[in-house]
């Protein structure tokens, strides 16, 4: 059965659309996503909702390159006849991504550094990333003694010090009290006003009011 979202209507000054056709996903041989069968154009963000293990996070991971398809299609349009969707996007998984012993600017220089490519230009310093979300106070302490919260913070400033079009979310709010959750909306209604696409599977409000909808396994 095809699990089709309700949308909002596109951005039409944009040229990305990120296009998921008649995707089969199976892990162990055991199938475990078929026949989704989305689009998100530039600008635009879609929450994927489901019960637990319905495959929110498969579904994800196959769109950042990360899982194999076994059946269907996944594309990033307008971006380029050489640009290959892992490069353009931004996969935030339940893990941090942080070395502990680092501090938190040792660590977002490195992934700036890995990250960053031709789109850098539209990347944000260090310090005004940990501004957006309301982390300029722990710019060099270690990664490992913040408390559960400000690592995801530090996480998500991942995000911006490397621009990529197209972000990947898995449970970004986990962790994360009202003030940092109202920080973090807005960081992403700002990435989707600069054409950016945002794919987010959560349980949680986003507080992103035009955001389409992906119930997978027939919730609603």
């Amino acid at each position: 059965m095809e699990e089709t979202p309700h949308r909002p209507h596109a951005d039409s000054h944009s040229a990305l659309r990120l296009r998921v056709e008649n995707l089969a996903v199976a892990r162990g041989g055991r199938p475990v996503l078929r026949d989704v069968t989305f689009a998100v154009a530039g600008g635009e963000a879609l929450v994927v909702t489901g019960r637990n293990g319905v495959g929110k996070s498969t579904l994800l991971r196959s769109i950042a390159g990360l899982l194999p398809c076994a059946g269907g299609a996944v594309a990033l349009e307008g971006a380029g006849e050489e640009a290959e969707l892992p490069q353009q996007a931004h996969y935030l998984a339940h893990a941090d991504g942080m070395k502990a012993a680092l501090t938190v600017e040792e660590n977002l220089d490195f992934w700036s550094r890995y990250l960053a490519r031709d789109a850098a230009r539209l990347s944000r310093s260090i310090e005004d990333a940990l501004a957006a979300v309301g982390l300029s106070h722990a710019l060099r302490a270690p990664f490992g003694a913040l408390s559960a919260g400000q690592k995801r913070r530090a996480a998500l400033a991942r995000l911006l010090v490397a621009f990529r079009p197209v972000w990947l979310l898995d449970e970004p709010m986990t962790a994360l009290d009202k003030g940092s959750r109202e920080k973090f909306a807005s960081v992403m209604r700002e990435h989707c006003a600069l054409g950016g696409i945002i794919v987010a599977a959560t349980h949680e409000p986003l507080g992103l009011e035009e955001a389409g909808e992906l119930a997978l396994g027939g919730t609603r």
